[in-house]
């Protein structure tokens, strides 16, 4: 059995894939979905998982050199945005390197879902909580 914080095969897979900056989409319950991108479904029910406690098991195994959130986060959804950028500081203090994040429009965040290696279906049920990650390199 695998001893490490993240336990989902799939994600774990998609992880082990990535190169530099391939990117993966963690997004609410109501994200839509390219037909084309992996669909990772981890949603039970309303709040659970919350994006927050998937992001934090996710970037644990993740080398993060990006990210793009919705610029409507900001006004519509303060609270998960600062614990976003509260966990992206943690992180760069982790990995050792800094994180550019980028803000988009909500349309634009939908449409770069497109290019996500995979997308990672929470139960997050809260306004314009959704993060695409950049893949960064560890040397």
């Amino acid at each position: 059995m695998k001893k490490g914080v993240l336990l989902n095969s799939e994600i774990s897979a998609v992880i082990s894939q990535l190169g530099h900056t391939d990117q993966i989409t963690i997004g609410d319950a109501g994200l839509p979905i390219p037909s084309l991108a992996q669909r990772i479904d981890l949603a039970l029910t309303q709040g659970i998982p919350s994006l927050i406690s998937v992001f934090n098991v996710v970037t644990q195994e993740m080398q993060i050199e990006a990210a793009f959130l919705a610029e409507e986060i900001i006004d519509h959804n303060p609270l998960i945005h600062q614990l976003i950028l509260t966990q992206i500081k943690e992180l760069e203090k982790q990995q050792g390197n800094s994180i550019t994040v980028d803000y988009i429009s909500h349309n634009m965040l939908k449409e770069k879902t497109k290019h996500s290696r995979a997308v990672i279906r929470t139960g997050e049920h809260s306004p314009y909580a959704n993060i695409i990650l950049c893949a960064g390199v560890t040397f």
